[in-house]
């Protein structure tokens, strides 16, 4: 079992939104930072955005003032939401919890996110 799984991924057209959630338990939530990724095809996976436990959030510049990440502790997840999609933010996004240079957990299968008209 995979202890982070992603949803909420689709197609949409350019200038378009998405939401995509990161679903998990709260003790995973509550003690760990949790960061977005993504993996265009041909490409190594890159950060996209990442929340601390205390709530200070970072983004990476290509997805900054459209991209915004935040926990729902209610519903045990962790929420990226995307506005203003680009065709260049088509890939698989995925969660997990960095920890010093690397990932406390296995990967899970991703959402896929296409930006097309």
């Amino acid at each position: 079992q995979v202890p982070l799984v992603e949803s909420g991924g689709g197609l949409v057209q350019p200038g378009g939104s998405l939401r995509l959630s990161c679903a998990a338990s709260r003790s995973i939530l509550s003690s760990n930072a949790i960061g977005w990724y993504r993996q265009a095809p041909g490409k190594q996976r890159e950060s996209v955005a990442a929340i601390l436990i205390g709530g200070t959030t970072y983004y990476a510049d290509s997805v900054k003032g459209r991209f915004t990440i935040s926990r729902d502790n209610a519903k045990n997840m962790v929420v990226l939401q995307m506005n203003s999609l680009k065709p260049e933010d088509t890939a698989v996004y995925y969660c997990n919890a960095p920890y010093l240079k690397t990932f406390r957990y296995d990967w899970g299968q991703g959402t896929q996110v296409t930006v097309s008209s």
